[in-house]
């Protein structure tokens, strides 16, 4: 064995020493090109892409890159101060007074390996950040001496030029910690969940072990952890630092995202990192939305509801001010971007009939129409269609017929104004997935059979606040003028379709006078609900803001008692009440061409009232045609219906009623058989075969007939 005296490893290093100077003299002769610091911050290029709301400020980041992880480039004063300290201390003790090589440290090495066969490092930080900026410099370059001397050169180079401040600003957010994490941001957030600002005295000693050996078990981690520690006497438990180490040595899903409030929008825009991109969302309301979704999702627990979505809009520029895609904790399918998803949109169609009905004269909204039931016969058979409630109010006026949504009544209004007409306005409010005629939809349309998204009913409800005007909603600020707004529909019809949709009176023969759709401010608002209760939805306006929302289940499995007023308006509301905690709407003017008239009924079927009318179509007093003036006719069967028997039911328990409408005196008379009276309705017990129903007077005369077919086994 060879021992080496200390003595004169010492004097061996001081003549290494003495000899490198010369060295040192030429290699800050060379003349090594260095970039500006302000150069080297402005090509930083984070893996992330962010979304920026109107004011500027991130509401959220995506990834992009996927071969690193680095956030946005952090400045030296938004670093706590321990994790320099820490690092300077584990890597370069004598870095504030070396220009850029420190030259005891090079002949400390080269005697280890002369004299013990020890490899030491002696990079510097400074000749760290050379290395990161010419990637020829980089030790997986190879670590011949050429290399070194060319490091040592462009530190010493880069030294002359940058401040010490900025040598440290870039080794930090150049350098990799551990894994894919690059520079202090990500690394912060990834490992601790917190800025770099808030690192502690036992997370910065950590992270500066981390430096020679990121990969280091945790026994190894935990030693030199603590003799950095020692070294830079930093205030540190032992104990504490075991178990934060073991932790960090865990496997990390990804970064803890602060900014995770749009990522539909974010993956829709977002195409390159760094990009950032400002919309015209504001990080308030979107915040406030995405609660108020999560909330209600989670107060209908049990009710089979998994998925929610909401859109906001300025009414008068158009711009979004809030896109929730998806807000389901439990959801299935949160890439799912449920607002711009197409769904059946239930009732909220009918104001923009009853407007259409308005303006056209056919209708004003103190009309009667009809809740009865109706068979009508359609290409693919009869269309029977029935209230929310399966109950029928009779003789209703337009305003509450729209206001406490009733169906007959709607379908009755599309065959005033047409189908083909009403899916022509439809197109023109901007639901672009109507592109069948009107023939395809038939009656249903009345009920929402058409499959809509969320901005589109959001922009067709905004027209109806802008007075009948219709432009397009915006996601991003336009560089340009914005398009001019087109008239869709006539001011004064609406606004009487907003007037009724305001109407807490109208409204409550469905919904009550206490319900989500009330506010203390004005405001006028519509629900639907989907075939089978596979959607909600609550879309509604105030003065300023239009607020569209919905809640179902992204795979289409219906929710279990949940309709529009205990599905989506609650959510609607709270997203209202938020909009508008600061500035309650008043209610809208009234556009020139409108008069207002107070009129009654006789019979009274409704309270008197002031009502508003287009000029010219006014009336103070309706009179009520009396039933029993309308020509009598029968009412069920409906006309050409096919009724099919079921086996498992006993044939005594299955009937089918026979019922008539008008005609006191009128006699049922089946296939040539008088039946008797016509009142009160007939129970028959159903014959398969081919059947003729008729309505006759007492002479014989026939005033309505009806033919249907039963089959089915025969009893």
């Amino acid at each position: 064995m060879h021992i080496i005296r200390k003595p004169l490893v010492f004097a061996l290093g001081s003549i290494l020493l003495i000899a490198a100077l010369p060295v040192g003299v030429w290699l800050a002769s060379w003349t090594i090109p260095v970039p500006g610091f302000d150069e080297i911050q402005a090509l930083w290029v984070p893996s992330e892409a962010y979304l920026l709301d109107r004011h500027g400020e991130v509401i959220h980041s995506l990834r992009l890159d996927p071969t690193v992880r680095r956030l946005d480039w952090t400045p030296l004063a938004d670093i706590s101060p321990a994790l320099p300290k820490a690092v300077v201390v584990a890597e370069d003790r004598r870095f504030y007074r070396h220009p850029g090589v420190d030259v005891v440290a090079v002949a400390g090495a080269v005697a280890d390996r002369m004299f013990h066969g020890r490899r030491r490092g002696a990079s510097t930080l400074t000749m760290q950040v050379a290395a990161f900026l010419d990637a020829g410099l980089n030790r997986h370059n190879g670590r011949g001496i050429g290399q070194k001397l060319r490091q040592m050169a462009a530190a010493l180079a880069l030294e002359r030029q940058w401040s010490k401040a900025q040598i440290l600003e870039a080794y930090f957010n150049r350098v990799g910690f551990r894994g894919e994490l690059q520079g202090i941001a990500a690394t912060a957030q990834g490992l601790f969940g917190k800025r770099p600002s808030g690192l502690d005295e036992t997370e910065s000693v950590l992270l500066a072990a981390f430096l020679p050996a990121p990969q280091a078990d945790p026994a190894r981690l935990q030693a030199r952890a603590r003799a950095i520690a020692q070294a830079g006497m930093f205030h540190v438990e032992h104990s504490g630092l075991e178990t934060l180490a073991s932790g960090l040595l865990k496997p990390k899903p990804g970064l803890l995202h602060e900014l995770n409030l749009a990522p539909h929008l974010a993956r829709r825009f977002l195409k390159k990192p760094g990009e950032r991109l400002r919309t015209t969302l504001d990080a308030r309301w979107q915040g406030l939305v995405l609660e108020a979704l999560k909330q209600q999702l989670a107060g209908l627990d049990g009710q089979n509801v998994r998925d929610a979505a909401a859109v906001v809009a300025d009414n008068a520029s158009g711009e979004i001010l809030a896109y929730v895609g998806s807000a389901g904790d439990d959801s299935r399918s949160p890439g799912v971007d449920g607002a711009a998803a197409r769904r059946q949109a239930g009732s909220t169609l009918k104001p923009f009939l009853y407007g259409l009905a308005v303006a056209q004269g056919y209708l004003t909204a103190a009309s009667v129409l009809e809740d009865s039931p109706v068979n009508l016969e359609t290409t693919t058979g009869l269309y029977i269609p029935q209230d929310y409630d399966r109950d029928f109010k009779g003789p209703v006026s337009v305003r509450t017929a729209l206001a406490s949504s009733l169906n007959v009544p709607a379908v009755r209004a599309l065959g005033l104004v047409g189908v083909e007409r009403f899916r022509d306005l439809l197109w023109d409010l901007g639901y672009a997935g109507l592109t069948e005629d009107g023939e395809y939809y038939g009656f249903s349309l009345a009920l929402g059979s058409a499959e809509v998204n969320l901005p589109e009913q959001v922009n067709a409800y905004r027209s109806l606040a802008n007075g009948g005007l219709w432009s397009r909603l915006r996601l991003l600020p336009e560089a340009s003028g914005a398009e001019p707004p087109r008239r869709v529909l006539a001011a004064g019809a609406a606004f009487i379709a907003a007037d009724i949709l305001s109407d807490s009176a109208g409204r409550s023969l469905t919904f009550g006078l206490d319900s989500p759709l009330s506010t203390r401010y004005w405001t006028a608002v519509k629900t639907g609900t989907s075939k089978n209760m596979r959607d909600n939805w609550c879309i509604g306006f105030s003065r300023r803001y239009t607020v569209g929302v919905w809640v179902g289940n992204f795979e289409g499995d219906p929710m279990r008692g949940v309709s529009g007023v205990t599905g989506a308006a609650p959510a609607w509301l709270a997203i209202m009440n938020g909009l508008h905690a600061a500035e309650p709407g008043p209610p809208p003017a009234a556009p020139a061409g409108l008069v207002a008239r107070d009129i009654r009924y006789e019979p009274a079927i409704e309270p008197p009232r002031r009502e508003w009318f287009l000029a010219g179509t006014e009336a103070e007093t309706l009179h009520l045609v009396e039933a029993g003036t309308h020509a009598p006719r029968i009412e069920s069967p409906p006309r050409g219906v096919v009724i099919a028997l079921d086996p498992d039911i006993p044939p005594r328990h299955q009937r089918v009623w026979f019922k008539a409408k008008g005609g006191a005196e009128a006699r049922f008379a089946l296939d040539g058989v008088d039946l008797g009276p016509a009142r009160p309705p007939w129970a028959w017990l159903p014959v398969p075969g081919h059947h003729r129903l008729e309505l006759k007077r007492g002479d014989g005369a026939v005033l309505d007939k009806v033919e249907f077919q039963v089959r089915g086994p025969q009893p």
